[in-house]
Formats: C-alpha cells, sequence, structure tokens
C-alpha cells in the first residue's frame, strides 16, 4: 500500500466541484470548458492552481518524505478513493499511474455517477464500484462521518504498512 498525492481544485465558493486536479510529477487536468461556463478569470484559476500545488507539495514531503515512489512497471495497481463525483482526481491518479506502465489498473471506490463510472471503464482494465446512483449530488451524503482525514492519520496509517511489509520482507529473506 502506498499513497499517490492529488488534489482537485474546486471552483471559487464550492471547494468540491472540482475544475482541475494536479498530481505528483506535473500532472494538471483542466476542464476548460467548465471554467469558461463559470466565468473564472485566467487570474483567479492561476492564483488557485499555485495554492493547490504549495499543498500537493507540503503533502508529498509530510506523507512521503524521503521515501522514494514505488517502481509500479508492470504490476497490478489497485487505485482506492472514497468515492468520486467529477472524476477529476481520480483521472490525475489514473495518469500518475500509468507514467510507470503497470501490467494492470483497478479503480475501487463506494460510489460514483454513471456517467464517470462509464468514462473509467474506458481508462482503465477495471472499475469496481458498489453503488451508481443518479443523480449521486454528493459522496458525502453516502457516508455516516465524512470528516477529512488528518496528516497524522495518514502518516500513522503509513507507517503501520511500511513496517508490515519490512516484516515481511525480512521473514521472507
Amino acid at each position: 500500500m502506498d499513497i499517490c498525492v492529488v488534489r482537485k481544485l474546486g471552483e471559487p465558493g464550492h471547494k468540491e466541484f472540482a475544475i482541475v486536479a494536479i498530481g505528483t510529477g506535473g500532472i494538471m487536468l483542466l476542464d476548460q470548458d467548465l471554467v469558461e461556463e463559470l466565468k473564472i478569470d485566467e487570474k483567479t484559476l492561476k492564483q488557485i492552481i499555485v495554492r493547490e500545488w504549495q499543498e500537493l507539495e507540503r503533502r508529498e514531503k509530510v506523507y512521503r518524505g524521503s521515501r522514494p515512489l514505488p517502481d509500479l512497471s508492470d504490476r497490478i495497481i489497485i487505485l482506492v478513493y472514497d468515492g468520486i463525483a467529477t472524476g477529476w482526481s481520480m483521472k490525475a491518479a489514473i495518469s500518475i499511474i500509468k507514467q510507470q506502465q503497470p501490467k494492470e489498473i483497478v479503480v475501487a471506490v463506494p460510489v460514483a455517477p454513471p456517467d464517470i463510472y462509464e468514462e473509467l471503464k474506458e481508462e482503465v482494465d477495471e472499475v469496481v464500484c458498489l453503488i451508481a446512483p443518479k443523480p449521486l449530488r454528493a459522496v458525502s451524503l453516502w457516508y455516516e462521518d465524512f470528516s477529512p482525514t488528518t496528516d497524522e492519520e495518514v502518516c500513522r496509517l503509513l507507517a503501520q504498512n511500511f513496517s508490515a511489509e519490512k516484516e515481511i520482507l525480512e521473514t521472507v529473506d
């Protein structure tokens, strides 16, 4: 288990409605039609992008530390996410993973809108989605508790995983 750091950039005043997604390695996906439709000026868009790049880099340093990115080439990768609304964050993660030429990519989510579910099936080898309601409205509606995961929780879970992984490798050697 590892982490693929991506950030969705929300519409001003509605942070959960993604208009751009960015990810490790310089990945940036922009819904230009939506930006134009929402009349988001270039200056505002640039401010959002700069702020979110800084947050992405901060998270990457906190979560990964000095650990290098794992070699994903010729592996089966399962991308797990808490739910998909617009699909931009997942598409950014898929772009990051595809750069390493994995054997297969599987997307696993509890909830996604039917149209995005179908789009993702064209992007990856398999999509596992428990519920595809129409309309979705918001991912948070499908959870009893949708509070954000803290940096401390992420770091603790990753440390537990790497500790267990190290123990397994030492046992095999």
